[in-house]
This record gives C-alpha cells, sequence and structure tokens, in this order.
C-alpha cells in the first residue's frame, strides 16, 4: 500500500488547488472525486452559468442593436445553443484541471471516499494511507421541506442548467446569487419570472439598497420580485407546479411550468465516516481552525464544507493555506468579512468588506460616500449608467471598510476593491490613487473621494462645507 504525504477528498476548486500546491512543495498526494475533476462550480455552477449568462448579454445586445445604429431583423434567440456552448466552455476547463493533475504529479483516484479512522481513506474497497487528509466535498442543494425536485416540473441549479427552452412562466424560490442569475437569464430569452425571497430585498446578504435598486431593475423589465414571503407549498401535476405564497396577510398561488429551488446549500459530509475519526462539526459543518485543521491533527477541511463563507475563490485559498501549513509553512490569517464577493446577473454586484450596518455593529464609528454611474462618462459612453459604487469607512482613520457596486460589469472592479481591503488603504489614499480616464474604475475613486465630501464629478449638498485639506498621503 502506498503512503502519500496527503490525502484529498474532493476535487473541486479547494480540493484541486490544494492538491495542486501540495504537490508544489514537494508532497506526495492522491485526489479522490466521485465525478468530474472540478466539483460543483467547474461542472455544475460557476462556469456553465456564467457562460450562459454571457449568452444572456449577446441576446440583451442584439435587442438593443438600434441603440447602436444596427438593423437587425427578426432575430432568434435559441437557449439551447447557450447550452450547448456552457457544456463545451466546462469540458475546456475541466480538461484543463484534469491536465494540472497530470502534470504535477498528483494520483487521481475516481470513487467516492470515506475515512477509516485516522490516516485512512477507503475508495472503491481499497485502503490509501496518508499522513494528512484534506477534506473538500463541498455542499449539497438545500431542499424547502415537504418539496422534492423531480428534474423536470420543480429543480435546482443544476438541472436548471440543463433547460434547452425558456419556460413561459418560472418560479424562483430565493433571491441570492443563484436565483437572481437564473431569473435575468431566463427573463432575457422571455420566461415570465417570479422571484420569491423571504426576507426584505433581493441578495440579501448584499447592502441593502444595493437589493432595493436591483429590484427595481428587474420590476422595470418585467419580473415580479416578491420579497418577505414565504412558500406554504409547492404541488406539481406533471406539467406544471402551483406555489402558494403568502406576504402578511395575503396569500396567492402561483402557476408555472418550472420552479427553481435555490435557498442554499447544506454541507455534504454524509458519506464521510467523520466519526470513525473523531471529527467533529459545528451545525453541520467541519470545524476548522485558522490553518484549516480540524480537532484532530492531521485532517484538514476547506472549502463549502467548513461553513465559512460558500464561494469557490475562498475555497481556493483556504486549500492553499491547507497545503502550507502541512508543509509546514507559516500560513497567513484569513479575513473572510474581507473576502470578495459577486453576483454576475446584470446589473452586475460586487462588494468586499463589511455592510453599513455591519460595520456598526462590530463597533465602528461609520462614514460612507457614494457615487452615481449616471455621473461616469465611461458608463455613459456604455449606455450603462444604472447603478452606484458605496464606501464604508472608519471615520477616525478613513480605513476602507466595505465597498458596495452595482451596475453594467462592475464586477471586474473588485480586484481594485479587494486589494485596498487587503492593503487596508485609507478613503484618502483610494482618492488619490490615480484611475485611467475613461474607465469604470474612476468610480471607485470617486466614491473614495465622497466619503471625505470631495468627489468631483457629483454636487457637494448644498450648505456642506469643504472638508479641511489632510494632505497628500506619503506612501
Amino acid at each position: 500500500m502506498a503512503m502519500y504525504d496527503v490525502a484529498i477528498i474532493g476535487g473541486g476548486p479547494g480540493g484541486y488547488v490544494a492538491a495542486i500546491r501540495a504537490a508544489q512543495l514537494g508532497l506526495r498526494a492522491v485526489l479522490f472525486e466521485r465525478d468530474r475533476m472540478g466539483g460543483l462550480c467547474l461542472n455544475w455552477g460557476c462556469i456553465p452559468s456564467k457562460a450562459i449568462l454571457k449568452n444572456a448579454d449577446v441576446v440583451n445586445l442584439v435587442r438593443e442593436a438600434d441603440k447602436w445604429g444596427i438593423r437587425v431583423k427578426n432575430p432568434s434567440f435559441d437557449l439551447g445553443a447557450a447550452i450547448d456552448r456552457s457544456r463545451d466552455v466546462v469540458e475546456k476547463v475541466v480538461g484543463g484541471v484534469e491536465g494540472l493533475m497530470r502534470d504535477n504529479g498528483i494520483d487521481v483516484v475516481t470513487g467516492t471516499a470515506s475515512l477509516a479512522g485516522k490516516g485512512v481513506v477507503v475508495a472503491n474497497d481499497q485502503r490509501y494511507e496518508a499522513k494528512n487528509i484534506i477534506i473538500a466535498t463541498g455542499m449539497r442543494t438545500r431542499m424547502l421541506p415537504g418539496v422534492e425536485a423531480d428534474g423536470k416540473v420543480v429543480v435546482t441549479s443544476k438541472e436548471a442548467l440543463l433547460v434547452r427552452t425558456p419556460p413561459r412562466r418560472a418560479v424562483i424560490i430565493g433571491a441570492g446569487p443563484i436565483g437572481v442569475e437564473f431569473g435575468h437569464a431566463w427573463a432575457t430569452y422571455g420566461t415570465q419570472v417570479t422571484l420569491v425571497e423571504m426576507l426584505d430585498t433581493l441578495v440579501p446578504q448584499e447592502e441593502p439598497e444595493v437589493g432595493r435598486l436591483l429590484k427595481r431593475s428587474f420590476e422595470a423589465r418585467g419580473m415580479t420580485c416578491l420579497t418577505g414571503a414565504k412558500v406554504e407549498s409547492v404541488t406539481t401535476n406533471g406539467k406544471t407546479a402551483q406555489v402558494k405564497v403568502s406576504q402578511g396577510a395575503e396569500t396567492q398561488t402561483l402557476e408555472a411550468e418550472l420552479v427553481l429551488v435555490a435557498i442554499g446549500f447544506v454541507p455534504h459530509t454524509d458519506p464521510l465516516n467523520l466519526q470513525s475519526a473523531g471529527v467533529e462539526t459545528d451545525r453541520g459543518h467541519i470545524a476548522i481552525d485558522d490553518r484549516m485543521q480540524t480537532n484532530v491533527p492531521g485532517i484538514y477541511a476547506v472549502g463549502d464544507v467548513t461553513g465559512k463563507l460558500p464561494l469557490a475563490h475562498v475555497a481556493m485559498q483556504q486549500g492553499v493555506i491547507a497545503a502550507e501549513a502541512i508543509a509546514g509553512r507559516e500560513t497567513p490569517l484569513l479575513d473572510y468579512v474581507q473576502m470578495p464577493r459577486a453576483t454576475f446577473c446584470q446589473p452586475q454586484i460586487g462588494s468586499v468588506g463589511y455592510m453599513e450596518q455591519q460595520a456598526k455593529g462590530a463597533g465602528f464609528a461609520v462614514k460612507t460616500g457614494r457615487f452615481p454611474l449616471t455621473a461616469l462618462g465611461k458608463a455613459v459612453a456604455m449606455g450603462e449608467t444604472e447603478g452606484f459604487i458605496k464606501i464604508v469607512a472608519d471615520e477616525p482613520t478613513g480605513q476602507v471598510l466595505g465597498v458596495h457596486m452595482i451596475g453594467h460589469d462592475v464586477v471586474e472592479l473588485l480586484s481594485g476593491a479587494s486589494l485596498s481591503a487587503l492593503l487596508e488603504a485609507t478613503t484618502i489614499e483610494l482618492g488619490f490613487a490615480v484611475q485611467v480616464h475613461p474607465t469604470m474604475a474612476e468610480a471607485l475613486k470617486e466614491a473614495a473621494l465622497a466619503v471625505e465630501g470631495e468627489a468631483i464629478h457629483i454636487a457637494r449638498k448644498r450648505g456642506a462645507r469643504a472638508p479641511a485639506s489632510e494632505g497628500v498621503p506619503s506612501r
């Protein structure tokens, strides 16, 4: 029986990145994956959904061709072709990851793996010994109590990625990133979409005013957005579904050809046999420390299964830290508050750090600045002026605590916002940094200036005094 330095269970973003980093550090690694490399994200999440959303962007551009002086007569839009393209994209990306496994000398075992005590993994009735184990099994779709997905009328995000004909009517339960992205895509292809969200705004994990603007934008396109709404029941007759929804004292029944359940995920730990090694969980998720180690020395966990922050890029960084910890390297701490977050509907949503009320709840004295995209030359030139950038800052020091954006393609601005958070930049520094004109990045600069009342391209409120100069940053 071969002895490995590290065995990774799960080949999603956290698992495959951990394997590659371990190999780079000279560790002998084996990775277990029951399906295809890339896990949920590459096969049935981030990658195929973004391919479909790109198709939706092109459809909207063609629809608005007259606006650009382009005459297009009787265009037709084929969602099936978009699905085919998305699967082609998946094959290319997954194939690339499989190549990386080979290039780095990582053994890959296809099959469901479980623990058989500390330091032993069992897969396909074979035992594999490893000095260290990293669990990266991710999560699976959460369903409403009493509601089952039949894969045809009631679907999860996985089946939704294979819908080739736009339904006439669709009800989406849950208006987080998955719900609003599918809602945007299907509405683009002509579906009458109703979003049902239990909390008070769409994308409730984002700044409330971002959710309110997205709701207005969606409703202007003819979508129905029911917030503060509870799904009482879902019944089907084989071809359509009836979704009973209550809002306060009022109840209505929505009929649709397709119902997408997008209310979140639960950790995928059932097959792991965690108890055999004594691994502890916290509300179903695997409990870890700052170096991704569980309560059992030599057993680590990364990604969604930890419940820290269910985002692929967070899982990747956790995977790097776990591999480096196993190799004996010093590892930096991850600040989960300052992890960038993105939603890829249009208008897009991007954020880093604290929301305003979160920052106040954490004990900060807060000041904010807001810059509307209507005042940005590049946005006007592109014909995409919907949205704004808001910055939350610490009043005594000016440190940027949070950046919140909504607008066309604003997710591309997250790199600058994330770097600002990592370097603990102040609003003065971010406002002083020179941005190329004309670009969308100028809005980030202007929002920082707006915190100090110094934004150039929007008027200061009448009666407000200009702040005293604090000089140019020295670094």
